[in-house]
Formats: structure tokens, C-alpha cells, sequence
């Protein structure tokens, strides 16, 4: 989950123009200051792998400022790196309820209740999300709502979903490749193909891809590239479930 935060607040010794006095900052800005700076650190330290140090931070950034709703989405991630999920739905629940009408808030934590099987509720927050005008990456909540549909078994409200999103940015890999499952799944393997193809000209391959690409090809008779599928598959990730999958000799 990528978080856009504040850079660090520095001070200016420079007081021309002000009569020699710096600018009066008031007790709660300090707080919201030193809690984004805590943030920040916290957010360091587990992209680092501290996640000990990253914990005693984000507290840190709580204890001066609860109100600063991006310390409750960090302190949310790693509750989820540490597997604590009730910890973590509280504080992606409070960053909402602080910033109710912004658009990431709203998507983080309709992600995260859809990884948990509260896939209904977790729409009506993707909803929320894309009513905010000045939200930067609208294609992320149509996508993160097309999956979600397509766990719940809404195929054709994933794939309007997914669509929507490849309107708003082409070239979101999340959505290429799950509208490719999507129509996959509906028997369309001709059309599954094409995304898939889009997908692979991003150049960013993974197991399941990989997988998906060889099943749409061995689906529509096209041998050859599935056999390429299959390669690039065992050769890239060969401890993958998916290659293991692929040789195990088939059921009688």
C-alpha cells in the first residue's frame, strides 16, 4: 500500500521580514507535526523491517496527535504484517472516521474487509472512495472493487468494474489481469486473451500470470503458447504453487 505523506517540517533561521520573531505555531500543530514526523519514521522502519522500532514509532505518533488519521493507516499495516486483523480494521475504521470523505482512507479499508470476507460492506467504502473529486488514483478503487466482486462470484459487476478502471488508467496490471480471469472464468478465453496480452507487455510477470496465460491458450488450442507459458513459468518461478501445479501428471 503506498501512502502519500507530508515531507518533514524544517524551520528557517532566516527572520528578515518578520521583525526578527519566528512564526507563532500553535500547540496542536506542533502535535499533528510531531505525530507526522513519527509517522514517517514508523513507516521507514517497516519498509526496513524493524518492525519492533516501527511500533514503538507509530505509538509514539498516536501519543501526540490520535487525530492524525495517515499514523492510524501505517499503524494499520503493520497490525496486519503482525497478523493482529481485529487491531488493524480499528485503526483503518478511526482514519475514515477522521477523514470521511477522502478517497484512500475509504480504499484502504474496503480492501482490507474484503481480504477478510466483508466483501458487501467492503463496496460501499470503494463507493465512498470515488466520489472524491480530488482523489489521485480512482483507477486503484475501481480495481480493488472489481476484485472484491469477483471473490464474491459478481463476475459481471467485477468485469464493469475492472473496465472502468482501465478507462482511468490502461495501464493498471491489477485490472488487466483480473478482467483476464474474469472473462476467463465466463468461458471467453478469446477475449481473456487479449488483456492478457496487455498485461504481459507491462512486464510484470508473476506466478499466477503465468499460470492464467498458459490455461487461456491451452483453453483456446493454441499448444505453442501455452508450452510458452509453461517455460517461462517453471523457469522464473519454480518453487511456485502454480508450477508445481502445472507438474503434477495429470488425474487419471
Amino acid at each position: 500500500m503506498a501512502l502519500a505523506l507530508a515531507g518533514c517540517v524544517t524551520t528557517s533561521t532566516d527572520t528578515s521580514g518578520l521583525g526578527g520573531k519566528l512564526p507563532h505555531t500553535s500547540k496542536s500543530q506542533e502535535a499533528e507535526d510531531a505525530a507526522r514526523i513519527h509517522t514517517e519514521l514508523g513507516q521507514q522502519y517497516m519498509a526496513n523491517g524493524d518492525l519492533q522500532t516501527a511500533m514503538e514509532k507509530l505509538k509514539r505518533a498516536l501519543q501526540f496527535d490520535d487525530n492524525y488519521a495517515p499514523a492510524h493507516t501505517v499503524m494499520a499495516v503493520l497490525d496486519e504484517r503482525i497478523n493482529r486483523p481485529e487491531q488493524a480494521e480499528q485503526h483503518y475504521r478511526r482514519a475514515v472516521q477522521l477523514e470521511p470523505d477522502k478517497g484512500a482512507p475509504n480504499n484502504n479499508l474496503g480492501t482490507f474487509l474484503c481480504q477478510i470476507g466483508k466483501g458487501a460492506e467492503a463496496i460501499g467504502y470503494f463507493q465512498k472512495a470515488l466520489k472524491d473529486p480530488f482523489y489521485s488514483t480512482p483507477d486503484v478503487a475501481l480495481t480493488n472493487e472489481g476484485i472484491c466482486q469477483l471473490r464474491m462470484n459478481d463476475r459481471a459487476g467485477a468485469e464493469a468494474s475492472l473496465r472502468k478502471a482501465l478507462v482511468a488508467n490502461p495501464n493498471n496490471g491489477d485490472a488487466l489481469l483480473h478482467l483476464a480471469k474474469t472473462l476467463y472464468l465466463n468461458n471467453d478465453a478469446f477475449r481473456a486473451r487479449a488483456f492478457m496480452q496487455r498485461f504481459d507487455a507491462l512486464g510484470q510477470p508473476s506466478a499466477v500470470a503465468l499460470k492464467l496465460g498458459h490455461d487461456i491458450e491451452t483453453r483456446l488450442g493454441n499448444t505453442d503458447a501455452a508450452q510458452t507459458y509453461l517455460r517461462r513459468l517453471q523457469s522464473q518461478f519454480p518453487d511456485s504453487e502454480q508450477a508445481h501445479a502445472l507438474d503434477a501428471p495429470a488425474s487419471p
